[in-house]
C-alpha cells in the first residue's frame, strides 16, 4: 500500500509499520515498552508487545489509544530512532486530522476560559487607511463618508486578486477592542466561521507573552500556539501561504525575565517576530499585527507594504447592548445606562470598549456598597480614578490607613512604574511580593494566568489592561514617600517621557503623560488628594508644574482623539460594522456532546452628530460575554476569575 494512498490515519499506521525493515520493527516495539505516554493513557503491558507483526501492533494500538493517539505514539517511537523521513510521510498523511485537532483545542481553550458560557462579544467598526496615508495620520474629515470594513474582507483585494495583502495592521488606542477581536478570529476560524477553505491553521501570538518561549525559534512558537510540543511542524509548514499569523500587541514586545538589560536591543524572541514581519521566514504566511499608534513608528521600518486599518470602538446602539449585557440585572443596567446617557463626557467615553468596562465597574461597584453616584468625571482620567477609588482598600476607622488604602495605592504605582521603565508586563509572584502587593487580593487591578514553562507551570500577573499600567505610573509621580521634590529617577523618565514626545512622526502622547497631565490640573489635585487621602507637597507640586508646562507646549494629539472626534463627526456611511457571530461550540466529553449553534447579528448604526435620543437597549440579559479582556469582558473587576487581560 502506498502512503500516498491511505485514506485515514488507520490505513497510514499500518503502511508506516509495514514500511519498516525487521530491525527497526523491533527497535520501535522496544522503545514503545518503556514510552511515557501522555497523561491518562494506559501504559502497554509487559510481554504485550511480543510477537506481534506490523498488522497486529497497529490493531492494538488504534484499540487501546484509537486512531489519533495510536499514531502519535508511534511517531514519538520514530523521533527517538531519528527516522525522520518515515515521521515526513505519516505526519503529511495525517495533517487532515491535526487541522481538526488544532481546531478543537482552540475551541477547548477558549471554552475553557469562559468557565463553559457561550461568550458573545461585542462589535467594533474597522475603517481602512488610504494607501496615500502614512501610519500616524488617520484623523478623517467631519463631512468624509467613511466605509467600513468587514473582518471576513480584511485580506481582500477586490477585482484584483494579485494585489491581495498578505499584511495587515490593525491599530487603535488602548482599550479599542483589539485583542477581543483577534481572539474572536481565532475562535471564529476554529469553528468554521470565518475564511473557511483559505487558512489551515491560524496562530494567536501574544507578544508580550513572546518572552515566556523557551527557546526563539520558530518551531518552538508552532508548539507554543497548539499548545502540542509534539505537532507535526514540517507538515504545518509545508504551505505557508495558508497560515495566518495573529501578532497581538507590538507595543507590548517586553524586556526578557533572564536578561537584566538596560540598552534597548533586540532580545532572541523579539528577533524571531521580527523575522516574521519583515518577511524573512515564511514570506508567503499572512500576517495581522494589532498596535497602538504610538508603536507605528518603530513598526513601519519593518513593513514592506502592509494594509492600514483602524479599530474605532463601539457605535451607539453596540453601546447600549453592552450595558445589558453587562448588569445581568434589568433594573441596574436600566440604572447606569441612564447616568452615562446624561453625561455626554461619560457617554461619548463609552464608545471605546475598554473605557466603557471600567465605567460598567465603577457603577456596579457603587451600587453594590449602596453609595449614590455624585461624581461628575470631565475626562478619561477621572474615570480611571473614580474606578480607582472604588476597588482599593476601604479607609480605616474614617481616617486615612496608610497600611490598606496609601501602602496598597504606592505599591501598585511602584510595580507599575518598574514595569514602563523596564517594558515589562508580566509579573511573577515574587515580584509583587517585593512590593508588598497580594495578586488575589487585588483582582480588581491585577489578573494572573497559569503559563506552562517546560515541564513546570509557573503564575503570572499582569495588570488588567495596559492602560492600568499606564495610570498606576503617572500616579508614581505624585505618592513618592520622600515628596521633598521629583526626585532624579522621577526627573529623568518625565523627561524621557517628554523625549519621546519629540521624536519624529510620533504624534501621539503617552497615555502616562496624558494621564498625568490631567492630574496635574488644579482641581483634580484636590480631587486627588481627597479620593487617595495623602498630600502632595508644594516643593513637588512646584517640579511637576514646570512639567506640566512643558507638556502643554508641545502639540500632540490625546489618547482616544480620533475615537471621540467620530462621535461628533457627521459620518454617513459607517453603519455596518463587523459581520460576526454569536458562536456556540461544543466540547467532546467521553460519555456527552454538547449542541452546536450560531446566531448571527450586525450593527447597523451611524455616528452622527446632534442630539442623542435614549437608546433601547437590546433584550439580551442572561447572556455573558467572553474573555476576561477589558475591552471585551463582563466579568467582574471584584472577582479576579478567568484569564488576564490583555487587550491593547
Amino acid at each position: 500500500m502506498a502512503m500516498t494512498k491511505a485514506r485515514n490515519p488507520r490505513e497510514a499506521l499500518l503502511w508506516a509499520l509495514s514500511d519498516l525493515e525487521e530491525n527497526d520493527f523491533k527497535k520501535l516495539k522496544f522503545y514503545l515498552r518503556d514510552m511515557t505516554l501522555s497523561e491518562g493513557q494506559p501504559p502497554l503491558a509487559r510481554g504485550e508487545l511480543e510477537g506481534l507483526i506490523p498488522v497486529d501492533l497497529a490493531e492494538l494500538l488504534i484499540s487501546k489509544y484509537g486512531e489519533k493517539e495510536a499514531v502519535k505514539v508511534v511517531l514519538k517511537g520514530l523521533r527517538v530512532m531519528n527516522l525522520l523521513e518515515l515521521v515526513d510521510q505519516l505526519s503529511h498523511v495525517c495533517l487532515h486530522d491535526y487541522r481538526e485537532i488544532y481546531r478543537e483545542h482552540v475551541r477547548c481553550l477558549e471554552e475553557w476560559q469562559e468557565a463553559g458560557v457561550n461568550g458573545r462579544y461585542n462589535q467594533v467598526l474597522l475603517v481602512a487607511k488610504s494607501s496615500s496615508e502614512s501610519p500616524e495620520s488617520c484623523s478623517p474629515f467631519p463631512e468624509q463618508e467613511l466605509d467600513s470594513v468587514m473582518v471576513e474582507a480584511l485580506f481582500d483585494s477586490g477585482e484584483k486578486p494579485s494585489l491581495a495583502p498578505s499584511l495587515v495592521v490593525l491599530q487603535g488606542s488602548a482599550g479599542t477592542g483589539k485583542t477581543t477581536l483577534a481572539r474572536k478570529m481565532v475562535l471564529d476560524w476554529a469553528t468554521g466561521s470565518l475564511y473557511p477553505g483559505r487558512c489551515d491553521y491560524v496562530f494567536y501570538v501574544s507578544c508580550k507573552e513572546v518572552v515566556l518561549l523557551l527557546e526563539s525559534k520558530l518551531e518552538q512558537l508552532l508548539f507554543w500556539c497548539c499548545g502540542d510540543n509534539q505537532a507535526p511542524v514540517t507538515e504545518i509548514l509545508r504551505q505557508p501561504e495558508r497560515l495566518l499569523f495573529i501578532l497581538d500587541g507590538f507595543d507590548e514586545l517586553q524586556r526578557p525575565f533572564e536578561e537584566k538589560l538596560k540598552k534597548r536591543g533586540l532580545s532572541p524572541k523579539e528577533s524571531l517576530l521580527h523575522l516574521l514581519i519583515r518577511r524573512h521566514t515564511l514570506p508567503t504566511c499572512s500576517l495581522l499585527i494589532t498596535t497602538r499608534p504610538l508603536a507605528l513608528r518603530n513598526l513601519e521600518p519593518l513593513l514592506k507594504q502592509a494594509r492600514h486599518v483602524h479599530i474605532l470602538g463601539f457605535s451607539e446602539e453596540e453601546r447600549a447592548r453592552y450595558f445589558s449585557s453587562y448588569f445581568t440585572d434589568e433594573k441596574k443596567a436600566d440604572s447606569a445606562f441612564d447616568i452615562v446617557q446624561k453625561n455626554d463626557i461619560l457617554y461619548k467615553a463609552c464608545q471605546v470598549p475598554g473605557i466603557c468596562w471600567v465605567v460598567c465597574s465603577w457603577l456596579k461597584g457603587q451600587m453594590e456598597r449602596g453609595k449614590a453616584v455624585l461624581e461628575t468625571p470631565r475626562n478619561s482620567t477621572d474615570i480611571f480614578m473614580a474606578y480607582v477609588s472604588t476597588f482599593l482598600p476601604p479607609v480605616d476607622d474614617g481616617g486615612c490607613s496608610e497600611f490598606s488604602r496609601h501602602r496598597v495605592l504606592r505599591s501598585l504605582c511602584s510595580l507599575a512604574a518598574e514595569g514602563i521603565q523596564n517594558q515589562r508586563f508580566l509579573f511573577e509572584e515574587a515580584e509583587l511580593r517585593k512590593h508588598n502587593l497580594d495578586g488575589p487580593r487585588l483582582a480588581a487591578f491585577l489578573s494572573s494566568n497559569d503559563y506552562q514553562l517546560g515541564l513546570a507551570i509557573k503564575k503570572f500577573y499582569s495588570f488588567r489592561h495596559i492602560s492600568f499600567q499606564d495610570f498606576f505610573h503617572a500616579m508614581s509621580y505624585l505618592v513618592k514617600e520622600d515628596q521633598s521634590q521629583l526626585g532624579k529617577e522621577s526627573r529623568r523618565e518625565v523627561q524621557r517621557l517628554l523625549e519621546a514626545k519629540e521624536q519624529e512622526g510620533n504624534d501621539e502622547m503617552t497615555l502616562t503623560m496624558q494621564f498625568l497631565l490631567d492630574i496635574l490640573k488644579k482641581d483634580s489635585f484636590l480631587n486627588l488628594e481627597l479620593k487617595f487621602c495623602f498630600r502632595i507637597s508644594p516643593c513637588l507640586a512646584q517640579d511637576l508644574k514646570h512639567f506640566k508646562e512643558q507638556m502643554e507646549s508641545m502639540k500632540h494629539n490625546r489618547t482616544w482623539d480620533l475615537e471621540f472626534s467620530l462621535y461628533e463627526a457627521k459620518i454617513k456611511n459607517l453603519v455596518k460594522g463587523i459581520q460576526m457571530n454569536d458562536v456556540s461550540f461544543k466540547i467532546k466529553h467521553s460519555n456527552e456532546k454538547k449542541s452546536q449553534s450560531q446566531n448571527s447579528f450586525s450593527v447597523k448604526s451611524s455616528l452622527s452628530h446632534g442630539p442623542k435620543e435614549k437608546q433601547k437597549r437590546p433584550s439580551v440579559h442572561g447572556q455573558k460575554e467572553g474573555k476576561d479582556n477589558i475591552a471585551g469582558t463582563h466579568k467582574e473587576a471584584s472577582t479576579g476569575k478567568g484569564r488576564g487581560t490583555e487587550e491593547t
